[in-house]
This record gives structure tokens, sequence and C-alpha cells, in this order.
């Protein structure tokens, strides 16, 4: 019989945190990391340790270098100077280490949402019957069962949205980058595949670092939250999200939501 809980699919254990504290382990470890293209410096001297299970936000206003960052840290980017490392390994131009979403699916409209959750797998070995069965298994749990054999022009965009998340859930990697997945969908949407997600992470222990450039997204979502500031690409400041989980939606209206809010846009827009 297969294994009917996130736990038991991946076996990990949930360990999120708002911030680091002495001689706790480090996921991710970015170390004064610094790009430039041709002689345009888009980041600099960027430096942040992340622990296991944590969830992260990057937040900044469009071309302050999120991207560049996320690009570094899952290996397509060379950096020009710095160092990037996971679990202690160095990563930098290593692609493949993290599982990495981007605000479009990328789903491939020819194959089923089952397909196109197990491409990894088909991609690099073959996918198995077990591939197979273990997908079904966590995409029933987070109620998309019943869409497993519809094409992705069938799908609402929450919905493909939610199947190309799993998809980066199957491939197996402790680190996650996910970069404004929910951008281009309505406010409403936003909001339910916003708690949708806290959910997917709070069982399945995944270390995620996460780009928007919505200050509510990050506040709601993220234990701290990195506030990047632009032209060349620093760090502004750490803000330590001290809101309770699991989070509803009551707490948007909570002083520290709106206090954290204040901050972070004195950051942005000063």
């Amino acid at each position: 019989m297969m294994p009917n809980t996130p736990e038991a699919l991946f076996s990990q254990a949930h360990t999120g945190a708002n911030g680091n504290t002495p001689g706790r382990a480090v996921k991710l470890s970015i170390d004064g990391v610094s790009h430039a293209f041709d002689d345009n410096l888009v980041l600099d001297n960027v430096s942040l340790d992340i622990a296991p299970g944590e969830f992260v936000c990057v937040l900044g206003a469009s071309g302050c270098g999120k991207s560049t960052l996320f690009n570094a840290v899952s290996g397509l980017l060379p950096i020009t100077k710095g160092s990037i490392r996971l679990d202690g390994e160095d990563i930098v131009g290593k692609p493949g280490n993290v599982g990495y979403m981007l605000q479009k699916d990328l789903l491939l409209p020819w194959l089923t949402a089952l397909d196109n959750i197990v491409l990894g797998a088909s991609l690099t070995r073959g996918a198995t019957q077990d591939d197979r069965l273990r997908a079904t298994a966590l995409a029933t749990h987070y109620g998309l069962g019943a869409h497993l054999n519809n094409y992705p022009t069938t799908l609402s965009g929450g919905m493909r949205q939610r199947i190309a998340l799993m998809r980066t859930i199957t491939a197996g990697r402790d680190l996650m980058l996910l970069d404004e997945p929910f951008g281009a969908l309505d406010s409403q949407t936003r909001l339910s595949m916003q708690q949708w997600l806290l959910q997917v992470w709070a069982e399945t222990g995944r270390t995620i670092m996460f780009v928007t450039h919505d200050v509510d997204e990050a506040i709601f979502l993220a234990d701290r939250i990195v506030v990047l500031l632009p032209r060349p690409g620093r760090i502004g400041r750490i803000l330590n999200v001290d809101l309770k989980r699991p989070r509803d939606v009551s707490c948007m209206t909570s002083s520290t939501f709106i206090s954290l809010k204040a901050e972070a846009l004195d950051l942005l827009y000063r």
C-alpha cells in the first residue's frame, strides 16, 4: 500500500523558524555574492543563511536583482564574486541541486497533468510506476486527484500552478526556489494559492525561497523577509515575521502585520 501522507512520501520533518540561532544547521549559505553583467553591477555583496525547513521571502521592486539572485542559487548563473553552498557543498554554476518554479507554469500541453508532474523523472531516468503512484498519492492529498488525466489547456490558472508546484516537489530537492509563482493570478485565486502553499510547505518540510514584489504576500507567507534594494541589488534589512502559524487571513488585520507592512514599504519606497 502506498503511503498517503506527505510525511510518509518524503520522510522529512518541518523545522520552520523565525531567523537563525547560533549553532543551528544551515541549509543554504549565500556569502558575499556580487554579480555584474558587463560593467553593470546588479548584485552587491549579498549574504544570507537559510535554515532547513525555513520559508524566506525575497521582497523587492522590479529590477532589484531578485531573479538574478535566484538564477545564481539555482546554478544557472555563474557569479562574479562570492560563494553559494547547499548543505555545505559549493553549487555555483552547478544546476540541478534545487527545485525551481517560475511565474509561468511551463506545463507541456501535450501531456496530462500527471505526466507533467512526473516530467523530471521522465527526462532524467524514465518515470516508473512507483513514481506515478507516489505522484498520484501526493496530488490526491492536495485536492488534484480529479484532474490528473486532464490536459493543461482545460485547467484554470490556479490549477495549473498547483500542478507545476507538484512537479517541483516531486523533483525531490530539499530547497525550492519559487519566483513569483502567483504573480499572474487574480487576487482571490492568489490568496487561495498562498494558503494552499503554506499547507504544502508545512506538511512536506521543504525549505523555500520565494521571490515577490507584493508586501502582503511576503508577510503572509514568510518566516523572514529579505528586503532587497535596487541599483545594485543589496540587502536593506531582514525582517522577522512574528506571526503565529498556521496562518489565515485574519492575521492580515493584526497590529504585527500592519507594522511589518509599514516597515517594508518604508524600506522600499522612502
